[in-house]
């Protein structure tokens, strides 16, 4: 069987970086990582072919050269994933969909056109796909009504498929699950709330492929929180460190975790010496109350501020999610996340508007409340340039403002720097050299021509050419002075904002269009009872 895999566009987010890839020659951040282990849990004997359409389009040889057509995404990819389905139908071809979106909504009209949904969790479900397959079916719905597979069986992905020089960085996983009961989390709806993991041998394995295909990057471990089972990751890191030291440590790593890491000395140890260089934590919001009522309790125990800056001195750096729109919420919610960010200094400080996902706890919810303002079939999913799509309890237009004026202000040229240097002064240096045994690595110390032309750029727009070039020269000796081993990393997060600077223009611009089109006296905020909430609805 020659199976096609396309893997769909996604639109501009906080995440596509697209200003900073260009000056390192590179397309996209991270590979589709679903679609390689789909590959993997395929029969072997089966000829593959993966096309990321972030990275190019799909050829006419390609499309004549596929007998099936396999496609999976995520909510914010839908409507490049309904344009795939329909370029594929028009050549006859069958097509198979699965992943994130259609498993959350399976009956989206932009699926509809697609022979087999395969949803839930491909080690349950392809094999029914495989045996209908082999019958000979021209469709079908496969689905695991519920249960979980358990992922020590999950073979290495095929990463040979990817066409790895497009990427950034490279994906594995780890564990799926998440243990916590945040009302607007999908995770749990997608993958539960019993974090199962994989051995270390497999984990391992993975990296081993990665390595023998020449990959000496970073990689992100994309579990949704690595430390979800800390016991089984307590397990795995002593394995990884062994591995990463006896090789000359070729990869760094990035992951997610929830806030208690920093409450486990243990582990953030050994996060260090694998040399994690980034954790994405979920903070949401510095406002306790706020976090109750999105059942964020687990931010609630310890203070966020404290938590940031021991996760710091570990010489992990902290990147943070920021929600606003919560049930509520007090006018000036985005000036305290600014404030909130300035004070830690977080320099990727993730921040948009709370959307209700298809089927989570938030969802059912506002759904019960009369409070939805978007179907099911038509959820948008997280992106920084989405409107609520929900009736808020203040008014959407003051919501949608605080946000976009505290989004400029996160990453306005100066304050970004500002923030960026007083990050760097309080973070510790990395520990992981200590365990290096290769006698030679094969990484080269000297940087790439490409890396050379990328920080040449950077220094012309920031030191010479913008009204930063006094904080950006005075920052970049201070560093030198006072934590010059983090003086490359500091440099390439200062250009980091290479991406924010037009991509908060984005922000303001899809979100005013979003204003102008709402009616001009909107039923705009939630009343503090249900009937009264849906009378309000009824004025729309």
């Amino acid at each position: 069987m020659r199976t096609l895999f396309v893997y769909p566009e996604f639109p501009k987010t906080f995440w596509s970086y697209e200003k900073i890839l260009e000056l390192v020659n590179r397309k996209v951040l991270l590979p589709p990582l679903g679609l390689v282990t789909v590959a993997a849990l395929l029969p072997q004997q089966w000829q593959m072919k993966l096309v990321d359409r972030n990275v190019r389009e799909v050829t006419e040889e390609e499309w004549n050269w596929a007998e099936l057509v396999v496609i999976s995404g995520m909510i914010v990819q839908k409507s490049d994933m309904a344009v795939q389905i329909a370029k594929a139908k028009e050549r006859g071809l069958p097509v198979a969909v699965g992943g994130p979106f259609a498993s959350s909504t399976p009956d989206a009209p932009e699926l509809n056109l697609a022979d087999f949904k395969v949803l839930d969790e491909g080690e349950i479900t392809l094999p029914m796909f495989i045996e209908a397959i082999e019958r000979g079916d021209t469709n079908g719905r496969f689905s695991s009504n519920g249960e979980k597979p358990d992922v020590t069986s999950t073979p290495v992905p095929r990463f040979d498929l990817l066409e790895l020089d497009a990427y950034d960085s490279m994906s594995v996983q780890f564990s799926r699950g998440w243990p916590f009961q945040c009302e607007f989390c999908d995770i749990i709806v997608l993958y539960g709330r019993k974090p199962r993991t994989k051995n270390p041998e497999q984990l391992i394995a993975e990296l081993q492929a990665l390595y023998d295909l020449g990959w000496r990057r970073s990689i992100f471990l994309v579990d949704d929180n690595f430390i979800g089972n800390k016991r089984n990751a307590k397990l795995l890191l002593p394995a990884m460190r062994e591995w990463l030291s006896e090789r000359g440590y070729p990869f760094s790593f990035a992951t997610e975790a929830s806030v208690d890491l920093a409450a486990d000395e243990e582990l953030l140890q050994l996060m260090a010496e694998c040399r994690f260089e980034s954790v994405f934590l979920g903070i949401e919001t510095p406002d306790e109350a706020s976090l109750s009522v999105a059942g964020k309790h687990q931010n609630t125990r310890s203070s966020l501020e404290e938590a940031v800056d021991r996760i710091t001195s570990y010489g992990i750096r902290v990147m943070a999610g920021f929600i606003i729109g919560f049930d509520g919420e007090q006018a000036g919610a985005g000036d305290r996340i600014v404030r909130f960010v300035s004070l830690t200094g977080i320099p990727a400080a993730m921040m948009g508007m709370l959307q209700a996902l298809p089927n989570t706890g938030l969802w059912h919810r506002l759904e019960k409340e009369g409070r939805l303002i978007q179907e099911k079939a038509d959820a948008k999913g997280v992106n920084q340039t989405n409107l609520l799509n929900f009736v808020p309890t203040r008014p959407i237009r003051e919501i949608a403002n605080e946000y976009v004026q505290a989004f400029c202000q996160l990453y306005e040229p100066n304050a970004y720097i500002d923030r960026v240097t007083h990050y760097y002064l309080k973070m510790g240096k990395p520990r992981w050299h200590a365990f290096y045994k290769a006698e030679k690595s094969d990484q080269s110390s000297l940087p790439s021509l490409t890396d050379i032309r990328a920080l040449s750029i950077v220094v012309w727009r920031q030191g010479f050419k913008r009204n930063t070039r006094f904080r950006f020269w005075k920052s970049l000796a201070i560093i030198a002075m006072r934590n010059p081993k983090l003086l490359e990393q500091f440099l390439v997060v200062l250009a980091h904002n290479e991406h924010f600077q037009e991509y908060r223009g984005v922000v303001t611009k899809e979100i005013q269009d979003q204003m102008a089109a709402l009616p001009l006296e909107p039923a705009v905020s939630a009343t503090e009872t249900n009937s009264e909430s849906n009378r309000e609805l009824q004025t729309v």
